[in-house]
């Protein structure tokens, strides 16, 4: 069901990047590589199934507040935050997740609350990997999926995501910036009446604009949230140190 998978990517696919959903993100300055569809979650074998491919990106830039400390205490510089756990789990919004486990050193299992999806419920099971350095932080979806009824779970087989999310920053005349690239790639296979009968276009063309509104409101909100998580991390690191 292509109308499943749209608004369950609508609801889900950034909240386990953004405030009420987080998420991270891609160098400008770098090289643009071209995004390719991984099986995330893989489609179903039917060569002749019409697919539509949707996506979406932004790029944006912002100042970082200076956090230098006036008494000659230790400062704490973002990619600091964004290696600490509490920045990673900023990052990640686990405060508005149902479950949150570490599989692996770099590797997170993120589960959403149940959604209701036309008629039926299903929690969606995002699993990430968190990649930090001193220059940047990327973060990338390494699968995808819903937990639910047999009927839910099926769905499973006729849908792929891919996600891409880079932080980097750097310093001009004395100021910081945080560069934020988000870039987003989902597959639908079309395999219902009456969409089977549509052209591809009719459902890329809506539903690649939703996806870019939906981007566009949410960067600004993962910029906002991170920064006062960073600023409260530093004031607690200060305050103890």
């Amino acid at each position: 069901m292509k109308t499943l998978a749209i608004k369950w990517h609508e609801q889900v696919h950034w909240c386990a990047s953004f405030p009420s959903s987080h998420m991270p993100i891609f160098n400008p300055r770098k090289k643009i590589e071209v995004i390719k569809v991984t099986k995330a979650t893989s489609l179903s074998s039917e060569s002749n199934a019409k697919k539509a491919n949707l996506c979406a990106a932004k790029k944006e830039r912002i100042k970082l507040p200076n956090h230098d400390d006036s008494s000659g205490g230790k400062t704490f510089h973002i990619s600091e935050f964004l290696s600490h756990q509490s920045g990673i789990e900023a990052m990640l919004n686990t405060r508005a997740l149902k479950s949150f486990e570490s599989l692996d050193t770099d590797t997170y299992r993120c589960t959403l609350p149940k959604l209701q999806l036309l008629n039926f419920e299903a929690a969606p099971v995002l699993d990430l990997r968190v990649t930090p350095t001193n220059e940047d932080c990327i973060v990338e979806m390494l699968s995808c999926r819903f937990e639910g009824s047999e009927a839910v779970e099926r769905q499973n087989s006729h849908f792929s995501a891919f996600m891409r999310n880079h932080m980097s920053w750097d310093t001009n005349d004395s100021e910081s910036f945080l560069e934020v690239d988000v870039k987003l790639n989902l597959t639908l296979e079309i395999y219902t009446r009456p969409f089977t009968m549509m052209p591809v276009s009719a459902v890329e063309r809506p539903g690649n604009l939703m996806m870019q509104a939906l981007v566009d409101r949410l960067v600004p909100l993962l910029l906002q949230q991170l920064l006062q998580d960073y600023s409260k991390w530093v004031v607690d690191k200060q305050a103890v140190g």
